[in-house]
């Protein structure tokens, strides 16, 4: 989604005395086309081991993934039951090798993922290719960045609506 047709309203806090940053963070986002969303990141949230947790729900479906069972994804549409999706079942798809580099039925995680994205980015050096929609850009790390501050100003302002 365009980042020209972002919005942001932030909570950021401290916690834990004595700390340089923000160790929790609460953000709501408005989306163009009136899509909205939430996210929260912390480091003071108590049994949570890197929780990292993606959910995205439309008007006819929803999927929930979980970084810490990284080979199942749930899938679930409207009126009907829950549906398990697992790494080798139906949302390997037809994922080039490099992206699935252990066997089903191991979990392929956080460690991984940073070893395919070096391998693909050694992969752009050699090919001296300097367009590759699959690898992040100089571009994502500034919009990045701009969320980061969008975030700090809205946080500042009271929570206040905030585009970058």
């Amino acid at each position: 989604m365009a980042i020209s047709g972002r919005a942001e309203s932030a909570d950021l806090s401290t916690f834990v005395e004595g700390r340089q940053l923000e160790d929790n963070a609460h953000i709501l986002l408005r989306f163009e086309g009136n899509t909205r969303g939430m996210l929260w990141a912390s480091q003071v949230a108590v049994g949570c081991e890197n929780g990292l947790q993606l959910r995205v729900y439309g008007d006819k479906a929803g999927l929930a993934w979980r970084q810490e069972t990284p080979n199942q994804m749930w899938f679930t549409e409207f009126g009907r039951p829950k549906q398990l999706l697992t790494r080798a079942g139906a949302i390997a798809g037809d994922a080039p090798p490099i992206q699935v580099r252990l066997p089903s039925g191991h979990p392929e995680g956080y460690l991984e993922a940073f070893a395919t994205l070096y391998s693909e980015f050694a992969q752009l050096i050699r090919s001296g290719d300097v367009a590759c929609p699959d690898l992040p850009s100089l571009a994502d790390g500034a919009e990045g960045m701009e969320f980061i501050a969008a975030a700090v100003r809205s946080s500042n302002n009271k929570s206040m609506w905030t585009s970058p």
